[in-house]
């Protein structure tokens, strides 16, 4: 079985072939925790779940080692500590947590390691020792800066010309660079600074700029030459392009073979943004909506596409679940096959074409067209394969009958319903009670009345 990805340094679609195939590793950028995740944030994460989940069907769970990482000391934690009246690490851990409870309800399983930046600040040291030695860093008044003239292959990852990585670095601002385009390795300490923001080292107090976090981060967890690189269209410059000077100008060797980047995320056909006040954050939207139907529009599109969320896409993306539950539901009393049954050729055959989860999700469909029709004989085979297909995505691994209860504003206003009708039944208001029963009969819910009082099940 061949995976084909498309590689952001090679510009091509690449069967993927790994170092080792014992050892299969990937990194994605993770969060800077110093408020809410927004439902953007969770693409890179969704869809590096998803190719985990692929490398793993075809290498073993065994193989394959992900990471990503938790950047847990930057200015904007500082200012939200400062702010809050707290401390940075209270912050961190308060949004690191959220971000952790947010991912698990989407159905992004744990990576093998979490690392954070705070814990790994000599790691970056040493391999800014490195950098100043072999020429590529000199210290200044404001800390340490990577020279970037010292690696001839600086943007080869965005291809970018010496004019746009200049405008790029805009935001790294240093009166004392010796090239424009110098980014920080090593911030010096500001006066006033919070105590906890501040760490030694050779330059002096001060703290680690963040692209040198991933570099060394990325070393520390999986070593100096890891298989895939994975985060979003933004970070190509100049963090990735950053990464790749740094790691590559300490170690000698390659960064990461493969480099994935998923699109944008809009709202709404707009960039969605503080400013516009169009941000949705994923903790938000869990308090209304199932995870597995937050995750299933994300996977809606191709994953190097711009993707638009709206209340539409999210609809849809539920009603696709439900269509594809009922189809399980249809089915739950069909035996085990007796083996493992793997996904249809044509479903793998889609994922495995550089994580097309659009067609994947239309071979998925065509198999709960198939099952809908088929006799109860062809049953442990369709409901095998997709539970497996699905398995592949993170989708459809909740008991059918659960699911049938609705998302969770469906299910609260069911519940309140039935709750109704116990009290109009206890007030002897039957015809109220028999109307509550049978609007809900009319879109399809059964109210069961027992002992220990009234339940409900879709129909």
């Amino acid at each position: 079985m061949r995976i084909r990805l498309t590689n952001t340094l090679s510009r091509e679609k690449e069967t993927f072939v790994p170092i080792n195939e014992q050892r299969v590793t990937m990194y994605t950028c993770g969060p800077t925790v110093y408020a809410p995740a927004h439902i953007g944030n969770a693409r890179p994460a969704v869809v590096s779940d998803v190719l985990v989940r692929l490398l793993q069907h075809v290498y073993g769970r065994a193989a394959v080692v992900y990471a990503t990482n938790i950047t847990d000391i930057d200015d904007k934690i500082i200012s939200a500590a400062v702010e809050g009246g707290r401390s940075i690490s209270e912050v961190s851990a308060t949004f690191a947590n959220l971000y952790r409870r947010n991912l698990a309800a989407l159905g992004v399983a744990a990576p093998n390691h979490v690392p954070h930046a705070t814990a790994h600040i000599d790691d970056m040291i040493d391999m800014m020792k490195v950098l100043e030695a072999r020429g590529h860093a000199y210290p200044t008044p404001s800390g340490l800066l990577f020279h970037v003239p010292s690696d001839p292959d600086y943007g080869k990852l965005s291809g970018r010309d010496r004019d746009e990585m200049i405008a790029g670095a805009r935001v790294d601002v240093a009166a004392d660079k010796r090239d424009p385009a110098d980014f920080s390795l090593w911030k010096a300490a500001k006066p006033g600074e919070p105590a906890d923001a501040v760490w030694d080292s050779p330059w002096g107090p001060g703290r680690p700029g963040w692209h040198i976090e991933c570099s060394a981060m990325a070393k520390a967890v999986l070593g100096e030459t890891i298989d895939i690189h994975l985060g979003g269209i933004d970070l190509v410059f100049p963090h990735h392009e950053n990464e790749i000077a740094q790691s590559e100008c300490a170690n000698g060797a390659p960064f990461a073979n493969y480099w994935l980047h998923n699109g944008f995320l809009s709202m709404d056909a707009e960039k969605m943004s503080k400013s516009l006040g169009n941000v949705r954050t994923i903790d938000e939207l869990l308090k209304h909506h199932r995870g597995e139907t937050l995750r299933l529009a994300l996977l809606s599109a191709h994953y190097r596409q711009p993707l638009d969320w709206t209340d539409g896409l999210i609809a849809q993306s539920k009603a696709t679940l439900d269509r594809l539950y009922n189809a399980l539901r249809r089915m739950r009393d069909a035996d085990s096959p007796g083996e493992e049954i793997a996904p249809p050729a044509a479903f793998l055959e889609a994922i495995c074409d550089d994580l097309n989860t659009p067609q994947a999700l239309a071979e998925l469909s065509a198999l709960a067209t198939e099952a809908n029709k088929a006799k109860p004989a062809d049953w442990p085979r369709l409901k095998a394969e997709l539970v497996s297909a699905g398995a592949l995505l993170g989708l459809l691994q909740a008991d059918p009958d659960d699911w049938a209860r609705g998302d969770k504003d469906d299910a609260a206003r069911i519940d309140a319903l039935v709750a109704e009708r116990i009290a109009a039944r206890k007030g002897k208001d039957f015809a109220r009670a028999d109307a509550i029963r049978a609007d809900l009969a009319a879109e399809g819910v059964e109210i069961m009345d027992g002992p220990d009082g009234s339940t409900w099940r879709r129909v």
